[in-house]
C-alpha cells in the first residue's frame, strides 16, 4: 500500500525537477543515483534513505524538508502564467518598437 508520505515525496521531486527543467536522467546524474531508482521513487514504489533524500534535495537546490511539504508547486499553472507574462512582455515590446519607428519616420 502506498503511503501519503511517498505520494507527497514523489510529487515534490517531480514538480521541483520539472521547475528546473531536469529529466529524471539529469536529476539522477546530479544526485548520483541510478535513473531507474529515481523513477521508482517518483512512482512511489521505493522510499529513499536519508542520504539519498539529501542528495536529491541538493540536486534540486532545495532544503530536504521541502521534499515533504504539503504545498506542491502547481507546475502547469506556473508554466502557463510564465508563458502569458512573456507573451504580454513581447507584445508590449513590439508595440513600443513600432511606435518608436513610426515617430522617426513621421515628418513634422
Amino acid at each position: 500500500m502506498k503511503t501519503k508520505l511517498r505520494h507527497i515525496l514523489a510529487a515534490n521531486i517531480r514538480n521541483h525537477r520539472n521547475l528546473l527543467g531536469y529529466s529524471q536522467v539529469k536529476l539522477a546524474e546530479i544526485a548520483n543515483i541510478a535513473p531507474s531508482y529515481l523513477a521508482t521513487i517518483e512512482l512511489e514504489k521505493n522510499f529513499p534513505s536519508d542520504e539519498v533524500l539529501e542528495r536529491i534535495a541538493r540536486a534540486l537546490k532545495i532544503d530536504p524538508v521541502e521534499l515533504f511539504s504539503m504545498t506542491c508547486y502547481p507546475v502547469e499553472e506556473l508554466r502557463t502564467f510564465h508563458k502569458s507574462v512573456l507573451e504580454a512582455y513581447e507584445q508590449t515590446l513590439k508595440n513600443q518598437i513600432t511606435k518608436f519607428f513610426e515617430s522617426k519616420t513621421k515628418k513634422p
